[in-house]
């Protein structure tokens, strides 16, 4: 058998040890090669050489009755590297000139393609056969693998890089079912395809990591359902926690009118719901991970009614009904419409497999803490919370304590009698005192709330002080506690001192509350005039605001809403001063002022009342 083509030589001492003439076969002279190598990293690797492709190849080479210079190293290199000798690996892959051959493997690929399409036996031989386009490529890929355990990293991603551009340059419409399996070239490309992206993470090129996650997943390679999916999740999680922003993706291909992603969360977005309807279509198996991945993504971007669209959307089996209910619970919660989160719960909670699900009825009674109408129902999740609990968890039962005191004292309001208003109110003094123990903020502040309606207030102040102490003063609502407290116990020169320190370190656009607190206290001490000008002040910050509202998104209407009925509500007391002053004319006009925002309101029928 031939070796080398004639005048193509190693030259040296290299050709004795690469192709001694005394050898009959390729495979023994793969072997006298590697005994002659003593430079090894046998410890890294424990696969054993693959005899079978050595002499699947050799017989190939037999029957051409050529084995030029690059394949001969091809070989050596693979028998090297499956030994662990990486850095002999190397040696003998970095001997190949990939751009000598690069044409003919180009030439080879297209010309198989053509063949294949035609049917056609009588097409002449390509100059190089598909078997040694596999070998070349295989090595190249190795040569990457050699580089990416001697951590060169940047060089391995070069290395592999040139895989790609050979075979998408060759077949840019991409590669034929079954394409060289018989040669392992669709496996070389297909590990080549995923290796590429990791290999420039670890040289740390987000960059040319993300486009090469793109080229993997735009360009038709040939993989198969789960290769697909493994990396469009490996790209959703660099995308979503790498902590670079990627340039939106230049799709030529795209239809008119598709979406295009603008930013790392929207691809990830698009990429994760690809994945889940590969999962209802039964095309790739149910992995947990990608629903995590979707609520982080949809939750930083704000659309958890889109996450509640893509929870129902799963087949009955794809997760438990208790995990599907809770779930979609939180996203209608998170999206603002809690009576449809509580719904959920309700349904939830009503299974008998359910009915002791503490995460479902802690959240319920959460909700309906929130609503003073759902107090009572309120009361009895947070009791079912600590009966099902029983002291396993302090963290819960603190919880759970707390929005039983806040439900339990809505509750109380509805009493009738007042034996039992007060035996509800002394259960909602326990229930927050016992929950101030883990010193939240949001419970002292609902405990100085109790405190200060059942007029002790002293132990009021006291926890009023402490919510601002742990707010560090930035929290306007104790700031606003802590001045009726004071205003009630009539320190009043005490109290706008307090609004005072408050306005000085709040913005404009938080004064709203406290402006008008202030305009009250200074009407209890008698200073009218002094409380018009702080109302005229408080005008004029409610129409900035006004204009920053201006713009009609959705997010505001909220505080727009919000804007409207206190500006109200601060013509009712304007009017209610000029009343006093017996400025009748100024008191009609700040009513029709308010007429104009909202003629109905109960607010301004008494005001009317006042004036007549």
């Amino acid at each position: 058998m031939k070796c080398l083509r004639s005048g193509e030589s190693l030259g040296g001492a290299d050709d004795e040890v690469l192709f001694p003439s005394s050898s009959g076969s390729l495979a023994s002279a793969i072997k006298d090669f590697s005994a002659s190598e003593n430079s090894c990293l046998a410890e890294q690797f424990d696969k054993k050489p693959d005899t079978g492709n050595i002499e699947e190849a050799e017989s190939s080479l037999r029957e051409s009755g050529i084995l030029n210079y690059e394949e001969a190293r091809a070989l050596l290199g693979r028998y090297e590297y499956q030994k662990g000798n990486i850095v002999a690996a190397l040696h003998v892959f970095e001997g190949i000139d990939i751009g000598v051959v690069t044409p003919k493997i180009k030439i080879a690929l297209s010309r198989s393609r053509e063949r294949r399409k035609r049917h056609s036996q009588n097409h002449a031989e390509p100059q190089m056969s598909i078997h040694s386009v596999g070998l070349l490529l295989e090595a190249v890929f190795l040569k990457a693998k050699s580089l990416q355990v001697l951590e060169r990293f940047k060089e391995a991603a070069q290395s592999c890089k040139v895989i790609l551009d050979i075979v998408e340059s060759s077949l840019p419409e991409g590669m034929p079912d079954n394409f060289g399996a018989e040669c392992k070239l669709q496996e070389t490309l297909n590990k080549a395809v995923e290796l590429l992206p990791e290999l420039w993470k670890l040289a740390d090129c987000p960059r040319e990591s993300i486009l090469s996650y793109r080229r993997a997943l735009l360009h038709h390679w040939n993989l198969d359902a789960e290769t697909i999916a493994k990396i469009q999740k490996e790209f959703v999680v660099f995308l979503l926690y790498s902590g670079g922003e990627a340039t939106p993706p230049n799709l030529r291909s795209q239809m008119d009118g598709s979406f295009v992603p603008r930013n790392n969360i929207e691809e990830a977005i698009l990429l994760l719901m690809i994945l889940l309807r590969k999962v209802s279509l039964n095309r790739i198996e149910w992995d947990p991970s990608i629903l995590d991945h979707l609520s982080f993504a949809l939750s930083v971007s704000g659309d958890l009614t889109a996450l509640a669209n893509q929870l129902e959307e799963l087949l009955p089996a794809t997760i438990h009904r208790s995990e599907r209910y809770y779930a979609l619970a939180l996203c209608y919660y998170g999206a603002g419409k809690d009576l449809v989160a509580l719904d959920l719960l309700r349904k939830l909670l009503r299974s008998r497999e359910d009915q002791h699900h503490v995460p479902g009825l802690l959240m319920a009674s959460k909700i309906c803490c929130e609503n003073s109408t759902l107090a009572e129902e309120g009361v009895s999740f947070a009791k079912r919370v600590l009966q099902n609990l029983d002291g396993r968890c302090n963290q819960l039962e603190n919880h759970a304590n707390f929005f039983l005191g806040v439900s339990l004292s809505a509750h109380s309001k509805l009493a009738a009698s007042d034996s039992e208003r007060l035996k509800r109110q002394s259960e909602a003094l326990h229930a927050l005192e016992t929950a101030g123990r883990m010193r939240n903020p949001l419970v002292l502040y609902h405990l100085s709330l109790e405190y200060a309606e059942q007029r002790k207030l002293d132990a009021a102040f006291y926890y009023a002080k402490c919510f601002l102490k742990l707010e560090g003063g930035s929290n306007v609502k104790g700031w606003l506690l802590l001045a009726r407290i004071l205003s009630a116990q009539k320190q009043f020169l005490d109290a706008e001192s307090i609004v005072n320190t408050a306005l000085d370190q709040t913005g404009k656009w938080d004064q709203g509350d406290l402006l008008r607190t202030k305009a009250k206290l200074q009407i209890a001490q008698g200073q009218l005039r002094n409380a018009i000008e702080t109302y005229t002040q408080l005008l004029a910050v409610l129409q900035i605001q006004s204009k920053g509202f201006g713009s009609g998104k959705k997010l505001y209407k909220d505080n727009r809403d919000r804007a409207r009925n206190l500006e109200v509500e601060i013509w009712h007391d304007i009017a209610y001063v000029y009343i006093s002053l017996l400025q009748w004319h100024d008191a009609e006009v700040c009513l029709s002022k308010s007429e104009a925002i909202k003629p109905l309101s109960a607010s301004r029928c008494h005001a009317i009342g006042k004036y007549i």
